[in-house]
């Protein structure tokens, strides 16, 4: 705006009675540049202060990671990068230094860089390592997802791979250390050296099924309060939970005499019929309609937000 401005500024305020308002403005374009350059240069060190704060323990993507990417790619789109180069050109003509292309990667590259940091100090800061798997496997997810943005192809095809081998290895962690060992107190290694004898249930079968309910439920439980954004991945890791431990449970309870399948009577030892368990596995990980991050991270990109609103504001006023 100011760019346009300026022949008919120069035309209408160019004399000598003008130089209040001439002054004024060279405040204001100075203002305006050293304004958008502090946020673009602060950037990085604001990102690690956050690595401080406690995340919501639900192992979604925080705010501040999908806020940081998002400002990136727009950084680097068509409508704000020839616009930043122009104002780091100006900026860097007040120090009597010239601008280098490199300035504005270098600088993305130290962001995200960053921001990798601070997801592996916030993975190892829950308490619950399920949890922690499932959070790393949700921000990788979010990572290699920027496929095909300006800022997925600043960070090259190689960096994408490895988010993506991340996330596919952290899932199946995921699934092994909560799920799978569940599911292991019925399948054939973790099963009573007994066999099914004609009916009769025997007390070692019950209270194996009885822990199999309890721990389900517990897991089940906690698990209801964790999101995995994505959708693809939220339904290929309950089709991955469904497909690998259902047919354990079917089989447990053939094998022992069980009614499996119907759910108009499951029984008084089976808590779950495996069509049951099948709806409660695909119904995980759903996202809930609430406000994520901290409040110092909404505080900081509240902050960020309001410093560009602020400029363009007092752009508006002196025109």
């Amino acid at each position: 705006m100011l760019e346009n401005l300026r022949v008919d500024f120069n035309r209408l305020f160019g004399g000598p009675a003008c130089i209040e308002i001439q002054t004024l403005t060279r405040d204001l374009i100075k203002g305006v540049v050293n304004g958008a350059c502090e946020v673009f240069w602060e950037l990085p060190i604001q990102v690690e202060l956050q690595g401080e704060v406690l995340l919501l323990l639900n192992g979604s993507v925080p705010r501040l990671v999908s806020f940081i990417t998002d400002y990136c790619n727009r950084l680097l789109g068509d409508d704000y990068k020839p616009l930043l180069t122009r104002v780091l050109t100006i900026q860097q003509s007040w120090k009597e230094d010239k601008y280098q292309e490199e300035l504005i990667t270098s600088q993305i590259y130290c962001i995200i860089k960053q921001t990798g940091l601070n997801l592996d100090a916030w993975s190892k800061a829950h308490h619950d390592l399920t949890l922690s798997y499932l959070f790393m496997m949700n921000n990788h997810c979010h990572l290699c997802s920027l496929k095909g943005t300006k800022l997925g192809d600043l960070m090259g095809e190689s960096w994408l791979k490895a988010h993506e081998q991340y996330r596919d290895y952290y899932m199946t962690l995921f699934l092994r250390e909560s799920w799978g060992k569940i599911f292991n107190l019925l399948s054939q290694e973790g099963r009573v050296l007994s066999s099914p004898t004609g009916g009769f249930v025997g007390d070692s079968v019950k209270k194996r099924l009885k822990s199999f309910n309890e721990e389900f439920d517990h897991m089940y439980q906690k698990q209801s309060n964790w999101v995995v954004p994505n959708e693809d991945l939220r339904l290929k890791m309950c089709q991955l939970a469904v497909q690998a431990f259902v047919p354990v449970h079917r089989s447990y309870l053939q094998n022992y005499g069980f009614q499996a399948e119907t759910d108009d009577s499951p029984g008084r030892h089976v808590k779950y019929t495996t069509q049951g368990l099948e709806t409660m596995l695909s119904s995980l990980f759903q996202p809930k309609l609430s406000k994520s991050g901290t409040t110092k991270q909404n505080r900081f990109i509240g902050k960020t937000k309001d410093i560009v609103t602020d400029n363009f504001r007092l752009t508006l006023l002196a025109a």
